[in-house]
């Protein structure tokens, strides 16, 4: 098993900043993609971005390319999210997920864990 958990959402009015983390424990040997989703509410969950933990390939989704970045700490088995010009359509609830493989980072029912979550809310 592989535990995820979030932090770093908050408030935060447009054009603000914030960081998300996730941090990983348990057997993250066997896990190597890790992403990033985010639903908000009335809406299915879409995928933001996703980065390797060997090799650090990253991927991201359109409306997010230039504004987010995601890195990873693999010492310490972390992955960051940092949000840049953030706008109210970016308000959700954020996600971490693990999984061993895919076939598309974009596809949510590939990964085998997720995390309960971080809300991030943008004021216009």
């Amino acid at each position: 098993q592989v535990q995820l958990v979030e932090s770093g959402g908050g408030f935060v009015q447009a054009g603000g900043s914030l960081r998300l983390s996730c941090a990983a424990s348990g057997r993250t040997f066997s896990t190597n993609l890790m992403g990033w989703f985010r639903q908000a509410p009335g809406k299915e969950r879409e995928f933001v971005a996703g980065i390797s933990w060997r090799g650090g390939s990253t991927d991201y989704e359109d409306s997010v390319k230039g504004r987010f970045t995601i890195s990873r700490d693999n010492a310490n088995h972390i992955v960051y999210l940092q949000m840049n010009s953030l706008q109210p359509e970016d308000t959700a609830l954020y996600y971490c997920a693990a999984a061993s493989s895919l076939l598309r980072w974009s596809d949510s029912r590939e990964y085998d864990y997720w995390g309960q979550g971080t809300q991030v809310t943008v004021s216009s």
